[in-house]
């Protein structure tokens, strides 16, 4: 075999063992597929399949061919910001020093990093857009309750099961101990001698 051919049938074996690994079923929680879409006016939302957790977003009929909402304007215009918002932000007009976001006093950049992470978190809590992530956690939570459901029912046909068995088990044992003291002891009876 070449050179050529070795190489060659080595990389088709590698790139195949990963194609071969995602068409596994899910085995925990956070493993299945999910697929999110939007659909519009009354479209109907695919059904879910196997371990694929479909999750549709409605939006009207009139919003089809339209650049999304949360695109179409300045999320940063001043007008968008609450009067509680610009008032902070004054906060921040003396201050100098480290943690201060300010070009002057030793360390005074230090604070900026920090100040970007905390807009960002602000505005992605107060984006008026869909968060796939809630809906996907609905999904879940509604997926595992009837896993959950059933894991219940399972276990009480268990503990009925088991409560049954220890009722004959003892139920058992109550006949022998009655044979046993109606026949006598078994000691109290000579042992036959040998001839």
């Amino acid at each position: 075999m070449t050179r050529f051919a070795y190489a060659f049938m080595s990389t088709a074996m590698l790139l195949a063992v990963p194609a071969s690994a995602q068409d596994l079923p899910a085995n925990q929680p956070g493993d299945e597929k999910i697929n999110q879409l939007f659909v519009y006016g009354d479209d109907e939302c695919p059904q879910s399949t196997g371990d694929e957790i479909v999750v549709c977003a409605r939006m009207d009929e009139a919003d089809r061919y339209r650049i999304p909402t949360s695109l179409r304007n300045d999320p940063n215009d001043s007008r968008n910001q609450a009067t509680s918002e610009r008032i902070k932000a004054y906060e921040y007009v003396g201050a100098s020093g480290t943690m201060s976001c300010s070009p002057s006093g030793a360390g005074g950049f230090t604070g900026c990093g920090l100040k970007e992470i905390d807009r960002a978190y602000a505005e992605k809590a107060q984006d008026p857009g869909i968060t796939f992530g809630r809906l996907i956690a609905a999904e879940r939570q509604k997926r595992m309750a009837g896993i959950d459901a059933e894991a219940a029912e399972v276990e009480t046909r268990i503990v009925e099961f088991e409560k049954g068995r220890a009722e004959r088990e003892a139920k058992l044992q109550a006949e022998l101990d009655a044979k046993e003291s109606a026949a006598g002891s078994p000691d109290a009876e000579p042992l036959p001698e040998p001839k």
